[in-house]
């Protein structure tokens, strides 16, 4: 028997809208008009990889409050291309600025994601819960169209916290005048939106696109947004 819900609550990078499409297009966009082939660094592949453990250990610290939001951005590719001898802050500056306009601009999302959407809309009040930065975030909801399916979109920024901390989670059921046991959380991070709900009693849907093998405990798992009609 299916349980009844008055309130999802939705993340939006990784499970509705396409970061890591939306991002590469953006950062390899960068690598070319800002010519950093002709700087030494030999291919967009090498620059990626660098980033990619960079951008992780960054992410985490912001997640911690061990760092600002500008620091991130900005040394995500500072530190970079650092890597490959390019010291030069104007670059990093460059990068971290012409990043956030060109992946606000971009509307890749998930197959799907407007059809459960609009399936999910006539049934249900529907939120976002995001870590993301205020002014990627709303753009991209606009820009995707997005943004008309949600009644409150709540950011880090705005709650003070960032998942999976308690208090983001508090701070969304206190806006939404939601109970914690008559909401779903739907998300794609098994720490960051699973274990997240979990810690204050919400009930938890796991959108695993990439069939990532786990050993964690969650309410619903679906492998693509569509399966989400078989249990809402």
């Amino acid at each position: 028997m299916k349980k009844i819900y008055n309130h999802l609550f939705f993340d939006l990078d990784h499970t509705l809208w396409d970061f890591e499409r939306s991002a590469e297009e953006a950062k390899q966009s960068l690598f070319t008009k800002l010519k950093l082939k002709e700087m030494g660094i030999p291919s967009y592949e090498a620059f990626r990889e660098k980033y990619i453990g960079i951008n992780s250990g960054l992410w985490a610290q912001y997640r911690e409050g061990n760092i600002e939001k500008a620091a991130l951005n900005f040394n995500r590719f500072y530190l970079t291309l650092c890597e490959f001898g390019v010291d030069d802050s104007e670059v990093g500056k460059k990068m971290a600025a012409g990043f956030i306009e060109e992946i606000s601009a971009n509307t890749y999302l998930f197959p799907h994601a407007v059809e459960i959407l609009e399936y999910l809309y006539a049934k249900y009040p529907l939120y976002i819960i995001t870590n993301g930065f205020d002014e990627v975030q709303f753009p991209k909801l606009k820009n995707s169209g997005l943004d008309r399916f949600f009644k409150v979109i709540i950011t880090s920024e705005e709650a003070g916290s960032k998942k999976p901390d308690p208090s983001i989670f508090h701070y969304a059921l206190n806006k939404t005048h939601a109970r914690a046991e008559e909401s779903l959380m739907i998300g794609d991070d098994l720490v960051v939106d699973i274990d997240g709900a979990r810690q204050v009693g919400i009930d938890q849907l796991f959108v695993n696109h990439n069939q990532t093998i786990h050993q964690d405990l969650v309410t619903i798992e679906v492998k693509s947004l569509i399966e989400i009609k078989n249990y809402l």
